[in-house]
């Protein structure tokens, strides 16, 4: 297909995406970024398109009050093994971010990790609508004098960040321009056993022509780069 089917992704492969993502940010550098934006211990956080775990499973260190939101509940099956297996008990909650099933002032910190990106593909035609809302819905959430905050991607399999669509680009330029939002660049590199191991993890998600880039330039650790936006509520 020459468009990935992310919904079927989400709907259908969460071991293979968690097994992909178990093999990304090799420099750790996604913690000390969210740490940057805001306080993480004794806090409460609100994690948005959680999929299987990764922003729970990077914070399990820590001591704060976590809540996963994902739309697809295949995706929170496979983030409670991940959960089972290190020992946590935060509460998965099936919702759309557009619509939260949360009171408002709820939490110190709410996070959209590569979720949100998502609604650009999904609604080209009114993109900012469908944005808005999660945005709206994240400030509404978040106590004043809390933080929200959004990561995405900028491209994996390049060797300089950048958005890999001209619809992602217009709506990072809209998050910080409309929206205030503060940028940061983070490398994000995936660790995989050899190349052969990096095509088989994430072929199903980034396509063929990225399986062709990984064998041409002998990818064992592939690139990526991430945002991460965030702004004080």
């Amino acid at each position: 297909m020459s468009e990935i089917d992310f919904k079927a992704i989400y709907a259908g492969q969460a071991q293979a995406y968690h097994r992909m993502i178990a093999a990304e940010d090799v420099q750790g550098n996604l913690l000390p970024a969210l740490q940057g934006v805001a306080p993480l211990a004794g806090q409460r956080i609100l994690d948005l398109g959680s999929g299987t775990g990764r922003i729970p499973l990077l914070l399990r260190g820590i001591d704060c009050t976590l809540v996963a939101v994902d739309l697809h509940r295949a995706m929170l099956r496979e983030q409670a093994v991940q959960r089972t297996r290190a020992g946590g008990r935060w509460p998965l909650v099936q919702a759309d971010m557009r619509i939260l099933p949360f009171a408002a002032d709820e939490f110190d910190l709410v996070v959209a990790g590569w979720a949100i990106g998502h609604l650009c593909g999904w609604y080209p035609q009114e993109w900012q609508a469908q944005v808005r809302r999660v945005l709206d819905e994240m400030q509404r959430v978040t106590r004043p004098g809390g933080h929200v905050l959004i990561l995405e991607t900028l491209t994996t399999g390049a060797e300089r960040p950048a958005p890999p669509n001209a619809a992602l680009a217009a709506y990072y330029a809209w998050l910080e321009q409309a929206w205030g939002f503060r940028a940061q660049v983070l490398a994000t590199d995936y660790a995989f056993n050899d190349v052969e191991d990096a095509v088989q993890r994430t072929e199903f998600f980034f396509g063929s022509q990225l399986a062709v880039d990984i064998r041409q330039k002998g990818w064992q650790r592939l690139p990526e780069w991430t945002g991460c936006w965030s702004r004080p509520v």
